[in-house]
């Protein structure tokens, strides 16, 4: 009875390569990008909000009654915890209507004591050291900050948005109405009046924010396939291009008493030999020499030597 050991084969690399399962790709994650803003996206809302920018410059100038100019300035995103700790200004949350969530207007205290200023009457100049604002300033900016509301509101165009201006709020109440690490992005507008300057940021929440960015693409006009075609070349398109021709008797002259003594069914005499070719024009220009024919049952003409003024191809080498 014979017997045979049996021993492991060795494989080579590709059938190791098998054994071991499809390859796969890993690459490092950076916990802190998750959810960073898009080129494209960047760009949409900076657009959009240079729009609100200009329009709100305008709503603010007819309640100030001052000359103003209100430009985006930065765009950022960061955790509202983060944020949080360099705030030190007038918070006002913004209810979203038929949206959840809040959005934060953050306006510097500065610029607010010098609205308040215009608002009163005076000068729009303030003192250095920044004070509390008393329940009566708090009341006049509501309808301030309810402005920068409605200014917002028609440039984001978002259906069933209806933001109502809330009371104000200390920056340690903020997570309240925003979870501390949830990230926002914050949109800082600064603010030139009265011969002074200040600023006011928007601070939208992630959620809003997708919301936000699914309308400005909804309203953006779609891209043609017919656009990706080449542009036939201009003389082509010239080419196509209609214009109208006539067959006449150039140089004649009636007498007014033959033209008032017409009536339907009368023959005007042109007393033009039948000899004498008429023109064919184009666009008033005369092009051909031309006699008038029957074409079956169209009328025609008949074209003979081209017209001495004519001559287009020598004009377009002399202007070219």
């Amino acid at each position: 009875m014979s017997t045979s050991s049996q021993y492991p084969m060795s494989s080579g690399p590709s059938e190791a390569r098998e054994a071991a399962g499809p390859s796969q790709s890993v690459h490092s994650c950076n916990f802190r990008s998750a959810g960073r803003l898009s080129n494209e996206d960047a760009r949409s809302l900076t657009a959009i909000h240079d729009v609100f920018a200009r329009q709100l410059g305008i709503a603010l100038d007819a309640q100030l009654a001052t000359n103003l100019e209100v430009k985006l300035k930065t765009l950022d995103q960061l955790s509202l915890k983060d944020h949080q700790e360099s705030i030190s200004s007038h918070i006002v949350p913004l209810s979203l209507g038929a949206l959840p969530g809040h959005v934060l207007v953050e306006c510097d205290l500065r610029l607010v004591l010098m609205i308040l200023e215009l608002l009163m009457g005076g000068s729009g100049v303030v003192r250095d050291d920044v004070c509390e604002l008393s329940e009566i300033d708090e009341a006049i900016m509501h309808d301030v900050v309810q402005i920068i509301a409605e200014q917002a509101e028609q440039a984001w165009r978002i259906p069933g948005l209806s933001m109502t201006a809330n009371r104000a709020i200390k920056p340690d109440s903020l997570h309240r109405f925003c979870p501390s690490n949830e990230k926002v992005t914050i949109l800082k507008f600064g603010v030139d009046l009265a011969g002074g300057s200040g600023w006011f940021n928007l601070a939208l929440p992630a959620g809003f924010l997708n919301v936000l960015i699914k309308q400005i693409k909804l309203d953006q006009p779609q891209k043609k396939m017919l656009w990706s075609f080449p542009m036939a070349p201009i003389r082509e398109r010239i080419l196509d291009c209609e214009m109208q021709v006539c067959a006449e008797l150039p140089g004649l002259k009636v007498a007014v008493r033959d033209l008032i003594a017409l009536q339907p069914g009368s023959v005007l005499k042109l007393r033009a030999p039948i000899q004498t070719p008429g023109v064919l024009t184009a666009g008033a220009r005369p092009i051909f020499e031309a006699v008038p024919v029957r074409n079956g049952a169209q009328r025609a003409a008949q074209l003979g030597r081209r017209s001495a003024q004519s001559d287009w191809k020598s004009e377009e080498s002399r202007n070219g």
